[in-house]
C-alpha cells in the first residue's frame, strides 16, 4: 500500500510504517520535539520534570519534593491553554484546567513529544486541535513475533525517605495480541532542609507536612485483529494520599493541609484501512477522578470539602487519501462532563462539548501544506443557579514547509493557528471566586523557523530554531473584591514575542565510544498589553521567565555510563505588578548519572546512581516552596 508522509506519524504505526522521531522533528510544517525511551535512557532522564525542562518553550510549575503538583505552560499560554495526551487521548479536568504530570512517570513511555500549533499528523481527534499546545505521551508498542514474557522489576531509592518499587509484565500471546501489566507506588517523606533569610537572621529549616503515598496500576492490550485493522485498550488507576506543605514564611511554618486524590479511566480505540483510500480510527473513555481537601486549622473544618467529576468522550476521526499528494481528515468528538462537591451552595455543573475538525494536507516534492477549521461548540448547564455562557466558534490554522535544498534536510516552516480556551468550571462556578459572565480566552498563534540534520561520517547533528508571536484576547484573571473575595474577569491582552532553539549532536568514537549532547534556549517576552495608562503596562507576566534552557552531555563506554546536565532559568515575578518582594531569582541546577547494564543470557540488570542539584543550589520555581538540595538517587533494575 502506498503510504504518503501525512500518514507516517500515526496512522499506520501499528500497521505498517514507524517513521524515526527524529525526522519528525525536522520535516514537521509547525513545531514538533520528541524525546523516545532510549534518548531518555541515554541521557539520564528519570522523572517526567526532568524531561520537560529538555524540551524548548515549556514553563514548569514545580511546588518542591517528589509529590509536588507539576503544570506546564508553553510560549506563555498558560497550563491551561496545554493539553496533554495519553496513548492517543487528551487527559482532561474539567473542575481545574489543569493537568498534574506528577501522576506519571517514564518507566512505560515510548515517546514522549510536544507539538505547538498544527504538526504534519492530521489523523487525530478534533480535542487534539484544540489546544495551542500538546504534551503527548505514548506507551503502547505493537505486538511482535516474540512470544517469551517480559518482566521489569525495578527499585528506586534515595534521598529524603523516596522508596519506589515498579513492576512490569509483557507479552505478546500470539503474533497478533500483546498484554501489559503494570503498577508502582511511592512514598517520600520530602522533609529536606533549606535556608530561611529574614533580613540579618538566617536560620536553617526542614519543610514539613510533606509525606505522600501514591500507587498507580494500569492493564493495557494491542490487538491486531485483522493485518489492517488494530484495537487497543487501557484501564488505569491512581490513588495519592499526601500532605500539603503550604508556603515557608517567616516565624511560622504550621501547616495541617491534607489532600486525597482518586484517578480511574477506561479507554478504547480501533484503528483501520477499509480500503480505497479511507482509514478510520473511533475511540472510546471514560474517567472519573475525586479530590478530598481537608485542613483541621480551620474551625468547625469550614475548607473541607470534597469533589468529583466525571466525563463521558467519544471521537472519531475519518482519513482520506485519494493521490500521492493530498489527504482529508474529518474528525468528530463529543464529550460531557460534569462536577459536584460537598461544598453549600454547589451548582453541580455539567457541560456537552461537540468539536469538528475538517483538514487538508498537501504534500509535493518540498513543500507541504495543512489548513484546518475546527467547529467548537460548549453547552453549559447547572442544576441549581445560573451557568455560563454557551460558546460556538470557527477556528482556523495554516502551517508550510518546504526543503529549501533537494539534497540536504534543510526545512523552512511558518504556521499560524486562531484557537481559544473556555472557562474552567472553577473560573465560572466556584465559590467567592467564579463567574458566569466570562467570555473564552481567544489565541492567535504565529511561528516561522529553520530545522536542519546532517549526517557527517561519524556525527550526527540536528538543529531547530524557531520565532514566534502570541496574541492572547480576554485573558482569565483573577483579581480581589478585598481581602476574602476574589472574581475571575476577561481583563487582559497578552503579547508574547520568542524564541525556542535545540541542538542535539552524536558523535561516535569506534564501536565502543559515542559522545552525545543536547541543548535547549528559550527566550519569552511575554507582556501584559491590557491598558496602556496603566503603570504595569509592558511588563513581563507572572511566572514567565525571559530566559529558560539546558544542556546535557552523556558519555557511552564499555565501562560506565556518565551523563551531565544542566538546566535553569533567569528570574521571574509573581504578579505583573513587578514589586521587589514578588521577584524569584533565576537559577542554574546541575545533576550527574551513571549507569551500567549486565547481561546474562535473557536477563539484564542496570544499576544507576544519580547525583541531583550537585552545588546544593537553593532556589524557588513558585514563590515561598523552595525546591530541594543536592539529593542523591539510586536506581537497580531487572528485565528478562
Amino acid at each position: 500500500m502506498a503510504l504518503t508522509d501525512t500518514t507516517q506519524t500515526q496512522q499506520m504505526r501499528q500497521l505498517e510504517v514507524l517513521e524515526d522521531v527524529r525526522q519528525q522533528t525536522v520535516r514537521s510544517t509547525a513545531p514538533r520535539h520528541v524525546l523516545d525511551a532510549d534518548e531518555m535512557r541515554r541521557l539520564g532522564i528519570t522523572d517526567i520534570s526532568d524531561a520537560l525542562h529538555r524540551l524548548p518553550g515549556i514553563t514548569l510549575r514545580d511546588y518542591g519534593g517528589a509529590g509536588g503538583m507539576k503544570t506546564v505552560s508553553v510560549r506563555g499560554f498558560g497550563s491551561k491553554h496545554t493539553g496533554v495526551s495519553y496513548d492517543g487521548l487528551m487527559l482532561s479536568d474539567c473542575q481545574s484546567g489543569e493537568i498534574d504530570l506528577a501522576r506519571y512517570s517514564l518507566y512505560n513511555i515510548q515517546h514522549l513529544a510536544l507539538s505547538i500549533g498544527d504538526n504534519d499528523d492530521i489523523f487525530i481527534p478534533a480535542r487534539q486541535a484544540s489546544v495551542p499546545a500538546l504534551v503527548s505521551i505514548e506507551t503502547l508498542a505493537p505486538p511482535t513475533s516474540d512470544r517469551q514474557p517480559h518482566v521489569t522489576a525495578q527499585l528506586r531509592a534515595g534521598s529524603f525517605g523516596y522508596v519506589n518499587p515498579y513492576l512490569r509484565y509483557g507479552q505478546n500471546l500470539s503474533r497478533r495480541f500483546a498484554l501489559a501489566v503494570e503498577a508502582d507506588y511511592v512514598h517520600a517523606d520530602n522533609q529536606y532542609p533549606f535556608t530561611l533569610y529574614n533580613l540579618t537572621q538566617t536560620t536553617r529549616e526542614k519543610r514539613s507536612n510533606s509525606r505522600m503515598d501514591a500507587g498507580h496500576a494500569e492493564v493495557s492490550f494491542i490487538w491486531q485483529a485483522a493485518p489492517r485493522h488494530v484495537v487497543s485498550g487501557k484501564a488505569y488507576w491512581w490513588d495519592n494520599d499526601r500532605q500539603l506543605p503550604g508556603q515557608v514564611r517567616y516565624y511560622t511554618n504550621v501547616s495541617r493541609e491534607m489532600l486525597h486524590e482518586q484517578n480511574a479511566f477506561g479507554q478504547l480505540h480501533y484503528l483501520g484501512h477499509l480500503g480505497r483510500g479511507f482509514s478510520l480510527k473511533a475511540s472510546g473513555k471514560f474517567n472519573w477522578s475525586m479530590s478530598d481537601y481537608q485542613d483541621p486549622l480551620y474551625k468547625d473544618k469550614v475548607m473541607d470539602a470534597q469533589y468529583w467529576q466525571r466525563e463521558c468522550y467519544g471521537t472519531a476521526a475519518l482519513l482520506y487519501v485519494p493521490s500521492e499528494h493530498w489527504v482529508f481528515d474529518y474528525s468528530a468528538d463529543y464529550a460531557f462532563n460534569n462536577l459536584n462537591s460537598t461544598r453549600p451552595g454547589d451548582r453541580r455543573p455539567s457541560r456537552h462539548t461537540v468539536l469538528q475538525s475538517l483538514t487538508a494536507k498537501f504534500h509535493a516534492d518540498r513543500f507541504t501544506a495543512t489548513a484546518r477549521l475546527l467547529h467548537s461548540f460548549y453547552l453549559n448547564r447547572t442544576h441549581v443557579g445560573s451557568e455560563a455562557e454557551n460558546i460556538n466558534h470557527v477556528s482556523p490554522s495554516l502551517s508550510l514547509a518546504y526543503r529549501l535544498l533537494a539534497d540536504h534536510d534543510l526545512y523552512a516552516r511558518v504556521s499560524y493557528k486562531d484557537i481559544f480556551r473556555a472557562p474552567t468550571f472553577n473560573e465560572s462556578y466556584f465559590f467567592h471566586y467564579g463567574s458566569t459572565d466570562l467570555r473564552p480566552e481567544r489565541t492567535q498563534q504565529l511561528n516561522a523557523g529553520l530545522t536542519w540534520q546532517q549526517t557527517l561520517g561519524p556525527t550526527h547533528l540536528r538543529l531547530t530554531a524557531d520565532g514566534y508571536f502570541n496574541h492572547v484576547k480576554d485573558k482569565i484573571l483573577a483579581i480581589p473584591v478585598n481581602m476574602f473575595i476574589w472574581r475571575c474577569i476577561n481583563l487582559g491582552r497578552v503579547h508574547v514575542f520568542g524564541l525556542d532553539a535545540t541542538a542535539n549532536v552524536s558523535y561516535r568514537v569506534n564501536s565502543r565510544h559515542t559522545l552525545l549532547a543536547a541543548a535547549n534556549y528559550s527566550l519569552q517576552r511575554a507582556t501584559n498589553r491590557t491598558n496602556p495608562e496603566s503603570p504595569h503596562y509592558g511588563k513581563q507576566l507572572a511566572y514567565v521567565p525571559l530566559h529558560s534552557g539546558g544542556v546535557a552531555v552523556s558519555w557511552e563506554n564499555p565501562w560506565v555510563n556518565m551523563s551531565v546536565h544542566g538546566q535553569g532559568l533567569s528570574h521571574r515575578y509573581t504578579t505583573i505588578e513587578h514589586y521587589e518582594d514578588t521577584r524569584v531569582g533565576g537559577y542554574w541546577e546541575w545533576t550527574a548519572s551513571a549507569y551500567r547494564d549486565f547481561h546474562i543470557r535473557r536477563h539484564t540488570i542496570e544499576a544507576r546512581a544519580e547525583l541531583r542539584n550537585i552545588f546544593d543550589r537553593q532556589y524557588e520555581i513558585v514563590r515561598l516552596y523552595p525546591m530541594p538540595g543536592r539529593s542523591f538517587m539510586f536506581t537497580l533494575k531487572y528485565t528478562f
